[in-house]
């Protein structure tokens, strides 16, 4: 099994929601967007560990935010290597092990994009792993979307753009994944709390984060409806069809989408 291929079952591994999408994207489209999704879910698995105390993830992320900096035309897959003990390496999961291969998938026409955005997104993990993910006004809450979701929203555009010439509206694009993100923080309010963690604001009840999300998600509707036909518009159309059907089944007190829901929605969309 080749990289792609293996990158692909692990994808499907971690994300029903965008293992469908990437899996239809062009070829290398598919590996440039693959690989940023698995990097960022690598890092993703460090911030949300629910073990790991928070200066250690914060020494984890910026290790890989240092690699990722570093990294050149020639790098390979011992040069992303993390500095882990063995009990760190027991904890942590297959897909942030092998962050270095998920690196070196894209394509390298569009890899030091990808290498960028990953580290920023690292460095700004570990700020918040630093600060225990302090939110207490809406301020803070729109630098922590952006920090893990908007700035997603900023790369795809380029992956697009890079891609076939597609241009989007880059404040709608990170509302796009703004508005994704806070519907992860709805769906996982219960969880996060259990762990000692919340991203609501002060103050905020179910109710004002599912404004929030539905304000965002606003945006992501005029980012989608503005894409040409095409790669870009087949990915975006499935991940967000599932948070607006995720904030309704959420409205009605219910915890999440079924499978079945999930399968409904996409065989609309892809049909």
């Amino acid at each position: 099994m080749n990289l792609r291929d293996n990158a692909l079952t692990i994808l499907q591994q971690t994300s029903r929601t965008f293992y469908i999408p990437i899996s239809r994207l062009p070829l290398q489209l598919q590996e440039a967007v693959a690989s940023a999704y698995l990097c960022m879910r690598a890092i993703d698995e460090i911030e949300d560990h629910p073990t790991l105390d928070n200066f250690t993830k914060a020494k984890l992320l910026r290790n890989i935010s240092l690699n990722l900096q570093a990294a050149v035309e020639s790098s390979t897959i011992d040069d992303f290597s993390l500095d882990l003990s063995l009990h760190q390496k027991n904890l942590l999961p297959e897909v942030t092990q092998r962050v270095g291969e998920w690196a070196l998938l894209a394509p390298p026409s569009i890899a030091p994009r990808v290498w960028d955005a990953t580290a920023a997104m690292a460095d700004r993990m570990a700020y918040w792993a630093e600060s225990n993910w302090e939110i207490q006004t809406e301020s803070d809450l729109d630098k922590y979307t952006f920090s893990v979701a908007g700035a997603v929203g900023l790369l795809l555009s380029d992956l697009w753009a890079w891609h076939d010439g597609t241009k989007t509206n880059r404040l709608h694009a990170i509302g796009f994944g703004r508005g994704l993100q806070a519907v992860n923080i709805l769906r996982n309010h219960r969880d996060d709390r259990g762990r000692g963690v919340n991203f609501f604001p002060t103050g905020w009840q179910a109710k004002d984060m599912l404004f929030y999300a539905r304000r965002n998600l606003i945006l992501a509707d005029y980012y989608t409806e503005s894409l040409s036909k095409g790669p870009a518009l087949d990915f975006c159309r499935i991940p967000l069809a599932l948070a607006h059907g995720t904030l309704d089944v959420l409205a009605l007190g219910k915890e999440k989408l079924s499978r079945s829901d999930v399968m409904a929605l996409v065989e609309k969309i892809t049909a």
